[in-house]
């Protein structure tokens, strides 16, 4: 359906179409599952130097391991705890440029560097994190937050 020579304009731009993408995978679909597999699928697709990508979803006090790309990951992670967690309790995005200097890192991959890690909150609910794994430090930019951010934004939407 899309490949990689379709983004070929500038990061924000193909940020844009990325959401638009997304969007139209998702927009006619009910299932939770299916919508967040495809999300993941997509930014692992357009995303260049990452080595993970995928959601975790709440369930009581913890993040539950949910529709990813990459290798096998960490199942359960306790709120507050490690970048996901933190996110997750704190509302708010995470953007480590080396999480080799971030208190109480949870290494599900040790090649991981740098990590990505946006609350998707519905209603003033957080219902899970997206979160994206690099294996250099500082991939992510104020650029890749903004709209990481706005991609989880239009994914909360059909959730």
């Amino acid at each position: 359906m899309f490949s990689v020579n379709t983004y070929t304009g500038t990061l924000e731009e193909n940020y844009e179409l990325v959401i638009k993408q997304l969007k139209a995978l998702i927009e006619d679909e009910p299932n939770q599952v299916t919508n967040l597999a495809n999300a993941s699928a997509l930014l692992n697709q357009f995303l260049d130097n990452i080595n993970w990508v995928g959601f975790y979803l709440t369930e009581g006090n913890q993040l539950v391991l949910g529709p990813f790309q990459g290798l096998p990951a960490c199942v359960r992670i306790p709120n507050g705890k490690g970048v996901c967690g933190t996110a997750a309790s704190e509302n708010r995005t995470m953007r480590v440029a080396d999480v080799n200097q971030f208190p109480g890192h949870i290494a599900c991959d040790s090649a991981s560097q740098s990590e990505i890690v946006v609350p998707i909150i519905k209603n003033g609910t957080v219902l899970g994190v997206l979160d994206i794994d690099s294996p250099t430090t500082d991939r992510f930019t104020e650029t890749d937050q903004l709209y990481l951010e706005k991609f989880a934004e239009t994914l909360t939407k059909y959730l």
